[in-house]
């Protein structure tokens, strides 16, 4: 059992749910979800519900939004493949390097 506290930024009511968790994968994704929850709450001092209640921001700005996290998301799925094929060219390297060394010791 994993404890939730919650808070209405509103009222600043806090209570806690307690959510049971299968898969431990999923119990670490829920875990992201609060603690971004979190730092977006200190960061802009509103939640999302907030913002949508309060028409703080409209269906165009959301919409911006996700296309703008998906961009996002796009150059970091590019980064993070440079540095596969990086690591992949490094480690090829050195087993050559190691097959060499090998080589050499044995003549």
């Amino acid at each position: 059992m994993s404890s939730r506290e919650i808070s209405d930024a509103k009222s600043g009511v806090t209570s806690r749910k307690e959510y049971g968790f299968r898969d431990p994968v999923v119990r670490n994704v829920v875990d992201k979800f609060v603690s971004r929850s979190d730092v977006g709450f200190e960061k802009y001092g509103s939640t999302l519900d907030d913002e949508r209640r309060l028409k703080m921001k409209g269906l165009t700005k959301y919409l911006n939004d996700v296309q703008e996290e998906l961009m996002d998301a796009v150059l970091y799925i590019q980064a993070a493949r440079d540095e596969l094929q990086d690591l992949s060219e490094e480690a090829m390297i050195c087993r050559f390097e190691d097959e060499a060394y090998e080589e050499r010791i044995q003549e």
